[in-house]
């Protein structure tokens, strides 16, 4: 990994303002871990107009940014993108605007580093696409669902973007594979969501008259004997709320290892599910520089649509 060997001093340009001072430094210092970021800016390595900042500082237009040299331990640096990943990352891209683009996140990919995943998505698309100076999510998805994942390229997209996330502007429609027959009448699910520690520092959620208000829409595309293909629009966007509303709703998904049920893990093992079945399918939002809507869909993997051919059977 390479490493900077002198002072760098940054003068921050009018399209980078409004961005988190650690978001500016994950992109300058490629490779470099966010807890060594955090540490770097709490020891005042790195200053603003010479003066120390905390992490959540927002920078300004005309800004001068002291980037101190960084010295990666190799147990430090985030791994080098393989080969392989690369391939895949270029090869999912469906659709790429100016400011913005779209991939179909493979399954088993975390969108983030962190927690024992040494590289997730947007650390190795960095790596990638080194002819962006600006990439970020504007969403996330769980590690084990695949699908549609929107990135901005600039800091006033990522705006743009989030504030139509937050104005319920975005239509996102999935497709889950539940146990037992969802009845055609249930059309929604809006059972209150709260996280809690579920030991060794992994985090989950559950049903709580004291969560956050949380609904999602359902609807019945296809039913099976012992299973329904249902497709899912979260209209909050809780942590796995689609997984853990089927749940609550007495149809867990497939391949779900965190909300599964005896029934539902008896037929993920029957049907042959190796992964979470839950997919992205599409994703329509607001093109940032017109308002146009633009809508993006991801193909079914094939692993999943194995699935369904078995469950018809």
């Amino acid at each position: 990994m390479a490493e900077g060997r002198e002072v760098q001093w940054v003068e921050i340009a009018p399209e980078q303002a409004g961005q988190r001072i650690d978001n500016f430094l994950m992109t300058r210092l490629k490779g470099a871990p966010r807890a060594l970021i955090y540490r770097i800016v709490r020891k005042g390595e790195v200053r603003v107009n010479k003066k120390r900042v905390k992490v959540d500082y927002r920078l300004q237009a005309g800004d001068l940014v002291r980037v101190p040299p960084l010295r990666l331990a190799p147990r430090e640096a985030v791994k080098e993108v393989s080969d392989n990943l690369r391939d895949v990352l270029v090869g999912s891209v469906i659709m790429e605007g100016p400011d913005w683009m779209v991939l179909n996140k493979p399954s088993g990919l975390a969108v983030h580093g962190g927690s024992g995943v040494k590289i997730g998505l947007i650390e190795a698309l960095r790596q990638v696409r080194d002819d962006l100076s600006f990439l970020e999510l504007v969403h996330r998805l769980d590690r084990d669902t695949s699908g549609c994942l929107l990135l901005a390229k600039s800091r006033e997209t990522l705006v743009t973007l989030n504030e139509s996330l937050k104005k319920h502007g975005m239509d996102k429609r999935y497709l889950a594979l539940v146990s037992g027959r969802w009845p055609a009448r249930k059309t929604y699910e809006s059972a209150r969501l709260d996280r809690f520690d579920a030991g060794n520092g992994e985090r989950r959620v559950r049903v709580d008259p004291n969560g956050k208000v949380s609904r999602t829409h359902f609807a019945v595309v296809e039913t099976f004997e012992k299973a329904t293909l249902v497709e899912a629009e979260p209209v909050t966007g809780r942590t796995h709320q689609i997984r853990v509303h089927a749940a609550h709703a007495g149809h867990a998904l497939l391949g779900d290892d965190k909300y599964s049920t005896r029934e539902s893990a008896k037929l993920t093992q029957q049907l042959g599910v190796s992964r979470l079945f839950l997919h992205a399918r599409s994703l329509t939002f607001p093109e940032p520089t017109n308002g146009r809507p633009v809508t993006v869909k991801a193909p079914l993997p094939e692993v999943l649509e194995d699935i369904l051919t078995r469950a018809r059977g």
